[in-house]
């Protein structure tokens, strides 16, 4: 007798209940068939998905119903949803270029995330991202005590399906703060575990009482990493992660640098010059204190600072008794030119320039000596190239990186000194030096000179200061020029690398300030946005349709990315932020500033709980502002820090209780504590300093191995960031 063909509902019965069902094709490939549980923030439930079943609700909370194996799909609506599977392992960390790429996805047709899926997205019609620094993950888990000991009890309940292995982590990080101040002071640190990745599910039951509220708003606290390099121990901007994006590549472009190797050049078809002269471009008094410059005695007036700047250098050895001379400039504005004796258009407004680099080599007591000189005008003519003789036995040529070798050293008869003659007779107070990195080259000729032009400065490193890109790199990038090709054998050509140097600050004088820097291979998300055309438009290119932006921040965000917004709101508390936020999204009642509707994106800034915490969040943790703070302030107390987070997080209520439907909202911390990190870079910047002027006995700050992976480990700690989003 033939067997009897089942139905697909008892199909679907008889593989959930069928023991022997585990052993079969579908218990190994979930996607095909097991279920895969899904879940929807509106049913605030785990929803079970077959590969041929799903079982039917209400219409008017499902979006789709699916009846029987092959059933045909009924449209209800097309309300946009979150959906993140608790079986799903990543295998590498959220990032906040993440977020904006979720953020781009829903907004401007950008690429889909791969670490959670949005169902309709196209129907998100607003997003809001608020930047909350100061919340962190200790909060939620006990490390940080923001309650009374009997409710600081651990916030993360692990979601279904994860393992043992996370248990024990979330387990162990329930630990009182004297274990974890001990843990985070020597304690080995366990190797990372891919559910260090993960999200973990939020529940109001046992998170301490000021993030209540949070597991209202949110079901997930997903784990988000700051930018940053391990290696060097730097954190970059959380700001800029978010708000700058990459520019799309056309087709064309990613063919033409498919196999290419180096720097990749960069596409300027949209940039729009804005010629600057030269002079604009000279390094400040900060700027060259910070990038290690010897400054020049024109830069202290008063009797009590140059007094101290003299003490500065004799314990430096770099005074005259010890061969250092300083160009003869009266005062800063000696260097200045009338304007009818400037040409119209002139990039270098009257002045002399000159592109300057130098070799180097090794001599006894393991100094640097000059070994050549070489200086090419503004026309790209040579001025001047020398081959210098040190006044030490050399101990070592360095060949490979400055071509130098005995036999070329040898007839010379020129000294250092010779060269500083010519040097103080060329330069004037109207002469600009132009040079990558050029405090090595002054230091090896022992001159000072106030107008400097540094292309390492100039163009900006892609991940941020204090990265410095080579010169090598930005030739290849900008000018689309090989140079330095015998490094590592024939060495460096000075005269090829100062004309370099001269046509990166040409290139940048036509382009204007902001070309090499995010700008030149980027943009803000406003222009990203503002380029995306709204439903209904006839054309992107048509930007009174686009997408419109606005920044709420402390202070006048309208002289940073609040120049790129559609509109700006300066604020100076978080109460104003919420306001702002509410202003931007939902319009201005009368429509004064803010149309009715209000805007598409809004990214706001709140800050009080991060003063309250002395972080001083400038997004350039190695300030020196911060590291003092740092160094002589201490966490506030429970019940004071309590009471900041509690307001925090109302805010964050506050803002999403007010969001309209349909629109994505983002929270995110930007980073961990920095505080720890911040002292360790000082404390290095500290030795670095007396290591050149004093004996290891006359220290007062050492530097061995143990710091050095203690600030590796505060890195690490320090971009560990949080994120919450949802769809209102």
């Amino acid at each position: 007798m033939a067997k009897k063909k089942r139905k697909h509902a008892r199909y679907a019965d008889d593989d959930d209940n069928n023991d022997t069902a585990k052993y079969r094709l579908g218990a190994h490939f979930p996607s095909v068939g097991s279920p895969v549980h899904v879940h929807d923030p509106r049913r605030g439930s785990l929803e079970s998905v077959s590969s041929g079943v799903r079982e039917a609700h209400d219409p008017d909370e499902e979006t789709w119903t699916v009846v029987g194996r092959g059933g045909k799909k009924h449209k209800t609506n097309n309300f946009p949803t979150l959906v993140y599977s608790d079986l799903h392992r990543k295998n590498s960390d959220i990032r906040i270029g993440d977020l904006q790429n979720l953020i781009l996805y829903c907004m401007a047709n950008g690429t889909s995330p791969q670490w959670v899926s949005v169902r309709h997205h196209f129907e998100v019609k607003k997003v809001v991202v608020l930047f909350v620094p100061g919340l962190e993950k200790g909060m939620f888990d006990g490390n940080v005590p923001i309650d009374s000991p009997e409710d600081v009890v651990q916030g993360l309940e692990l979601g279904k399906g994860a393992d043992q292995a996370t248990e024990k982590m979330i387990l162990e990080n329930s630990v009182p703060k004297s274990v974890a101040v001990q843990q985070a002071n020597g304690a080995s640190h366990t190797s990372a575990s891919p559910d260090d990745f993960l999200p973990v599910r939020l529940a109001a039951d046992h998170l301490p009482t000021p993030l209540k509220p949070l597991a209202d708003c949110f079901e997930y606290l997903w784990p988000v990493k700051a930018p940053g390099d391990d290696r060097y121990a730097k954190v970059f901007s959380p700001l800029h992660a978010m708000l700058n994006s990459q520019l799309p590549k056309s087709q064309e472009q990613k063919d033409a640098e498919r196999g290419t190797k180096g720097a990749k050049h960069v596409a300027n078809s949209q940039w729009q010059n804005k010629r600057t002269p030269v002079k604009d471009f000279i390094l400040s008094k900060d700027e060259l204190r910070h990038h290690d410059y010897v400054l020049h005695p024109v830069y202290f007036d008063a009797e009590p600072q140059a007094a101290a700047e003299v003490k500065r250098r004799a314990d430096a050895k770099q005074t005259s008794s010890s061969g250092w001379v300083d160009v003869n400039i009266a005062n800063l504005s000696a260097g200045g030119i009338p304007e009818q004796e400037i040409e119209q258009g002139s990039l270098t407004a009257g002045r002399t320039v000159f592109a300057m680099d130098c070799e180097m080599c090794k001599v006894e007591g393991d100094d640097a000596a000059l070994t050549r000189i070489s200086l090419v005008g503004w026309d790209g003519e040579v001025v001047m190239d020398e081959l210098v003789k040190p006044d030490k036995p050399i101990v070592d040529y360095l060949t490979p990186f400055s071509g130098i070798t005995a036999e070329k050293l040898d007839p010379i008869t020129t000294t250092l000194a010779d060269v500083q003659k010519r040097l103080l007779d060329m330069l004037t107070p109207r002469t600009i030096l132009v040079g990558h990195s050029l405090d090595s080259d002054l230091a090896a000729l022992k001159l000072t000179h106030p107008f400097i032009v540094d292309t390492s400065v100039l163009y900006q490193h892609p991940r941020g200061p204090p990265l410095k890109s080579s010169l090598k790199w930005l030739a290849q990038k900008y000018l689309h020029r090989e140079i330095q090709k015998g490094h590592g054998s024939l060495g460096h050509d000075s005269v090829e690398d100062s004309r370099a140097c001269l046509d990166l600050v040409k290139m940048k004088c036509e382009k204007g300030p902001e070309w090499g820097n995010s700008a030149a291979s980027g943009e803000t998300i406003f222009k990203r946005l503002l380029r995306t055309p709204r439903a209904g438009s006839s054309s992107a290119a048509d930007s009174s349709q686009g997408k419109t932006g606005a920044i709420i921040d402390h202070g006048a965000p309208e002289k940073t990315f609040g120049q790129m917004a559609t509109f700006s709101i300066g604020c100076s508390t978080d109460a104003e932020v919420v306001e702002g936020v509410k202003r931007a999204v939902l319009g201005d009642p009368d429509g004064a500033k803010i149309p009715g509707g209000g805007v598409d994106f809004t990214w706001a800034r709140m800050r009080e709980l991060e003063t309250c915490r002395r972080w001083s969040n400038n997004h350039r943790y190695d300030l020196i502002q911060m590291e003092e703070s740092s160094a002589t302030t201490s966490e506030p107390s429970t019940s004071e820090l309590a009471a900041r987070v509690t307001s925090t997080v109302s805010h964050i209520r506050n803002v999403h209780a007010s969001l309209p439907p349909c629109t994505l909202f983002v929270v995110y911390t930007g980073t961990g504590d920095p505080r720890e990190l911040a002292r360790l870079q000082q404390m290095q910047r500290t030795y670095k300093q007396e290591y050149k002027v004093k004996k290891w006995d006359e220290l007062s700050v050492k530097w061995t191995d143990t710091e050095e992976q203690a600030m590796r480990k505060a890195c690490k700690k320090a971009r560990q960031g949080l994120g919450f989003v949802t769809i209102t």
